[in-house]
């Protein structure tokens, strides 16, 4: 417990750090930012932002769909968030004849507002520090096994006395790699309807060309409602469910920003590795980030190839294509800001510092010992192993005949064992999976990304991990991937709906045979015996001796370097982070302003482009600058920057200014400071956001949905 609480006291006083780094903890904020933040230019309390008494700003985040965020902009449950955290549920709703990707969509009532089933939001209720409570009876000298079990059973144990409401979640996470745990109270709404988004031209200008780049000069948002039922709580879709009423709806600022202001982003994000030790830094530069980077180029490069020659591959597509394009992408940047800002140099750096004080501290030398050499040596042994985890999961992932074969990994199993029970769930859940599947697949794109990727991996993967089938295989086609992927597709039921049916409908004797038999199902199962008899399990085991060591680690450093302020890594809980609109200088010779205009995207504008084209109502507005009263001396606003700490996961955020108003919608972060999620530099690490007026601009004078901004309220706070 002594240990509990002076891990506590050095978080609360370590407090040095670059003022625009950090993702908070909100309820935190009145003791830890609260000074901070208003030196820096904010002018309402912590108490504003969360409260567990009334209504605060955190009242009206969402998480948006468990991977984006979202905001509560209207008094009737009218949620913004962003067009590629929407993107997946408008594909759904569209269709050939009503493409609301292409075409855009905007409800002209709340009869049109469409249902987007699989789709919720999630509010946070309150969140409680409870370390204490989980950490009881753990002691430094136990095995890792034991330790979790105490930590599961200490949880289960507060879980099942917590006297919460029916409609309410508690969850327990971990934070600072398990030195601190925090119960969260989430409420889950699920009839969520689709209100209405710009088409891709606008809500995804500039698309893979400008994805993790600025300047930008997208509109990326979409609008959806909440419904509840009668009493205003969570209820599954129902026609007389009626528009959820919030605690607290945010204003709308039509002041804009100015280079200095204030500005702060609240919302989930997604996963941060802020701590790790140089040498994890070098592996992510060097091993792993290369090699999901060239499967996905592969992959990227073949769906775009069929979608630019037929629509209805495109609308299959696109949403993959944007899914797999933006952690490639990402990537890139990631390995270009990390070899650039020298991070793993500055890692040895700070190690070098830890070490020297450590040892210069006789106590600590004692409670801490050797924990960096020997987490550093871990990740020696554990370098080869997890460069095939990231090849093998890449593989698997992005070629859809492999992902399918795996799947059905289940049912031969069942079959083998003769349980009628689990073999009936097992062809249900199949059943139920295969008109999502098919409705969105083509055997013509699957093929040639099977070839490619199986060349890929049986020529940079050790055949140490191959497995003896795979190994077999791969000779039988003479090592030759295309050849590999023709036979495949000719001879497998995997590869259409049809097939796949009727195999579904033989016999259990039938089945088993058939499915040992498929050439499809055949290198799929080889690949997955391959990788858990030959990785898998060495995977595991080197993953637990680096989350414990890191966990010690994280510890070391908080204590041994007390003057230095810690900010738990991100891992989808709610955070707040703040920082300045500024502009940056990411290379010598350059220099970017905060600020876009709708003028850059008519200097974009390439005619039946995919990426740059630009609708001729949007041109013809901005022909006529008319922009009402949302643009600015004869201007429009597109999208600004600001030094905010942001990640995957906080798209849709809400960008406020001092006041609490919502300014703008993050949605990006610069390409040069990608590599923030491992080494933020204030210097270049930018979030990109988008004008609030600039969504309503394109919602009103655009989509002529005035409607819409009839719901919201829009301020003009002094500057």
């Amino acid at each position: 417990m002594k240990a509990i609480r002076l891990f506590i006291l050095l978080f609360v006083i370590s407090l040095k750090t670059f003022a625009d780094e950090g993702m908070w903890l909100p309820f935190l904020l009145e003791t830890l930012n609260e000074k901070e933040m208003k030196a820096m230019g904010m002018k309402i309390n912590a108490k504003d932002i969360y409260d567990i008494n009334k209504g605060s700003l955190k009242d009206a985040i969402v998480q948006f769909g468990g991977g984006c965020t979202g905001e509560i902009i209207s008094n009737e449950g009218l949620v913004l968030t962003n067009h590629h955290c929407g993107f997946g549920s408008i594909q759904r709703l569209s269709t050939l004849t009503n493409n609301y990707i292409a075409n855009g969509y905007w409800s002209k009532n709340r009869n049109e507002e469409l249902a987007a089933p699989g789709l919720s939001v999630t509010f946070i209720s309150r969140m409680d520090d409870i370390t204490k409570i989980v950490l009881a009876g753990i002691t430094k000298d136990m095995a890792e096994q034991d330790r979790q079990s105490q930590i599961d059973k200490n949880i289960r144990a507060y879980q099942s006395s917590y006297k919460k409401e029916t409609y309410e979640n508690l969850l327990v996470r971990p934070f600072y790699n398990g030195n601190m745990y925090i119960a969260i109270v989430t409420v889950v709404y699920t009839d969520i309807r689709f209100v209405g988004a710009p088409p891709e031209s606008i809500g995804a200008y500039g698309h893979d060309t400008d994805n993790w780049v600025w300047p930008r000069h997208a509109a990326d948002f979409s609008v959806f409602r909440i419904y509840a039922d009668a009493n205003n709580k969570p209820a599954p879709y129902n026609p007389n469910n009626v528009p959820y009423k919030p605690k607290k709806s945010l204003n709308i600022s039509m002041k804009g920003v100015k280079e200095g202001d204030f500005t702060m982003v609240f919302g989930f994000p997604g996963r941060t590795n802020e701590y790790l030790p140089a040498i994890a830094v070098q592996q992510t530069l060097e091993l792993n980030n290369p090699i999901k980077i060239k499967i996905r180029d592969e992959v990227l490069q073949i769906q775009k190839s069929f979608m630019q020659k037929d629509e209805a591959i495109k609308l299959q597509y696109s949403s993959k294509y944007a899914g797999i394009a933006n952690s490639w992408k990402k990537w890139i940047g990631e390995n270009q800001g990390l070899a650039r800002s020298n991070a793993v140099q500055k890692k040895l750096d700070q190690e070098k510092i830890f070490t020297t004080k450590l040892q210069s501290n006789n106590i600590l030398k004692t409670k801490y010992g050797s924990v960096l050499e020997d987490l550093k040596e871990i990740y020696q042994r554990a370098e080869t192993y997890f460069y095939v985890r990231d090849a093998f999961n890449e593989t698997i992932g992005n070629c859809e005949i492999l992902t399918q074969g795996i799947q059905l990994n289940a049912l031969e199993k069942a079959l083998e064992s003769g349980n009628e029970s689990a073999i009936t769930k097992e062809k249900e859940n199949i059943s139920n999976r295969l008109p999502t599947f098919f409705k969105d697949y083509s055997k013509l794109v699957d093929e040639v990304i099977l070839g490619k990727l199986i060349q890929i991996y049986f020529t940079r993967v050790d055949p140490k991990f191959w497995g003896t089938v795979s190994g077999q295989l791969w000779d039988k086609y003479n090592k030759d991937g295309v050849a590999l992927a023709t036979d495949v597709f000719a001879n497998s039921f995997l590869t259409k709906e049809s097939t796949f049916k009727a195999f579904l409908q033989l016999s259990n004797t039938e089945l088993l045979n058939t499915l040992k038999s498929d050439k499809g199902y055949a290198i799929a199962n080889a690949l997955r015996q391959g990788y858990v008899v030959n990785a898998a399990s060495n995977i595991n085991n080197l993953q637990s001796e680096i989350n414990q060591k890191q966990r010690e680690y994280m510890a070391a450093q908080m204590e041994v370097l007390s003057s230095k302020r810690f900010y738990p890594d991100a891992n989808s809980t709610l955070r707040i982070t703040y920082g300045k609109v500024k502009g940056y200088q990411p290379k010598d010779g350059a220099s970017y302003h905060y600020y876009t205009y709708l003028d850059g995207v008519m200097e974009k504008y390439i005619p039946n482009d995919y990426e740059f084209d630009v609708p001729k109502k949007l041109r013809d507005l901005y022909a006529a600058k008319d922009y009402g009263k949302y643009g600015e001396n004869g201007k429009m606003p597109v999208c600004f920057i600001a030094a905010n700490h942001t990640t995957g996961g906080n798209s849709g955020s809400p960008a406020l200014d001092a006041y609490g108003n919502l300014v703008g919608l993050n949605f990006d972060r610069a390409w040069e400071g990608t590599m923030s999620d491992i080494n933020y530099d204030p210097n270049i690490c930018r979030n990109i956001m988008v004008d609030l007026r600039y969504v309503l601009f394109i919602i009103d004078k655009f989509g002529g949905a005035t409607h819409l901004i009839k719901e919201m309220k829009l301020v003009y706070p002094k500057k």
